[in-house]
């Protein structure tokens, strides 16, 4: 347990996310300038980033992020991968020797579609197939991990601080429309590859600062819908209950979020009678999906970003905007280093979303314009 002199730090760690809400593509040294800002909220034991519209050449496939212990966990992936999917390029990941980034694991990539005969056997879409084979390899592929499964989107990451993680995987040269950071600073959990944020199912990142102490609770709960938890942080639960409320049970981002963060009983009694039987009967299906302890987190999606910390406001987090940048992160100097007098700030109330959508009506030639704040 990380001690400073007798008092133990359950605080620490960084996040922060910056979305140009008309889809247009900027480099991503604009977020890790954001998050260095952070670096004494972190403590060099895991780093990450999270990426939107990074690979529009590849877009309609699936980007397979790999890390392999060893040659052998990285052929068996491979020929168990290719009897379910076809690949289009596959590649390791470019990579920078970088000072403070030790016992690098084999990084690979693949961009691939599921084979259709698959697809037509077991009657499911592209995105529930693609979820059943991330938790068979995560389960049953020993030294294999599959960090990062969504389309036209990367998660990158590894043990260290977050800006030498963005200059180990060369961030610079990459263009995103959104884009999201973690420093971490474990107190319960240990600092390895795998353990260290973004914690991505498909097109769902999430990054986190704080302790759910709910994960066994969600845990269990997630686990009834096929979900499997094996990354050793209680982050990884936060990533499934998103997939599960809005891909899976169809719900809004709005309604998500009033189920993680549900509003106290005593709160939810004073309510109105129409929002109270809302809150009411979300809180008995859902119960189990509520995310408790001190918490702020940043859920990252194809179409934008959900920020929210818990009800209490236990953890810190700061929105602003300005133009068609809109930001989140733990500090205010994170934001103001890289949109500089933005036209709005605030500190959003505990349990309160802060939602940033691409408006994709007016976004024009997102995939190649590029701009900075």
């Amino acid at each position: 347990m990380l001690r400073e002199g007798n008092i133990r730090i359950p605080s620490g760690c960084a996040i922060s996310g910056i979305l140009n809400r008309k889809g247009n593509r900027f480099s991503g040294q604009m977020i890790t300038d954001s998050i260095a800002t952070m670096h004494d909220r972190s403590n060099g034991l895991g780093g990450g980033f999270a990426a939107y519209g990074i690979y529009p050449e590849y877009e309609d496939y699936y980007a397979f992020h790999m890390f392999y212990d060893d040659i052998v966990a990285k052929e068996d992936t491979e020929r168990y991968l290719k009897t379910q999917y076809n690949v289009a390029y596959e590649e390791r990941i470019p990579t920078r020797k970088t000072k403070g980034i030790e016992n690098v694991p084999l990084i690979y990539r693949y961009f691939a579609k599921p084979k259709l005969e698959h697809l037509n056997a077991l009657e499911l879409d592209e995105d529930e197939f693609t979820s059943r084979f991330v938790f068979y390899v995560n389960s049953n592929i020993n030294g294999a991990y599959v960090f990062s499964s969504g389309r036209n989107m990367g998660v990158f990451k590894a043990v260290g601080y977050p800006e030498d993680v963005s200059n180990f995987y060369k961030l610079e040269n990459y263009r995103g429309y959104l884009w999201t950071s973690h420093g971490r600073f474990p107190t319960n959990t240990p600092g390895w590859w795998g353990g260290a944020h973004p914690f991505s199912i498909l097109n769902f990142a999430v990054v986190h600062n704080g302790e759910l102490s709910s994960y066994e609770a969600n845990r269990e709960f997630l686990e009834q819908f096929g979900y499997k938890c094996t990354l050793q942080t209680d982050t990884e639960v936060a990533a499934y209950i998103f997939d599960l409320l809005v891909r899976k049970h169809k719900l809004s981002f709005e309604l998500a979020c009033k189920v993680v963060a549900s509003p106290l009983w005593r709160t939810v009694d004073r309510m109105g009678e129409r929002e109270k039987v809302l809150y009411k009967n979300l809180k008995i299906v859902y119960g189990r999906a509520l995310l408790n302890g001190p918490f702020s987190i940043i859920l990252s999606h194809t179409d934008g970003f959900v920020a929210i910390n818990d009800r209490l406001k236990l953890r810190p987090l700061t929105a602003a905007s300005k133009g068609d940048f809109m930001m989140v992160a733990s500090e205010e100097s994170a934001i103001r280093e890289v949109i500089k007098q933005p036209d709005k700030i605030w500190i959003p109330r505990g349990g309160e979303p802060v939602i940033g959508y691409v408006e994709y009506e007016q976004a024009q030639e997102k995939s190649t314009k590029e701009v900075s704040a």
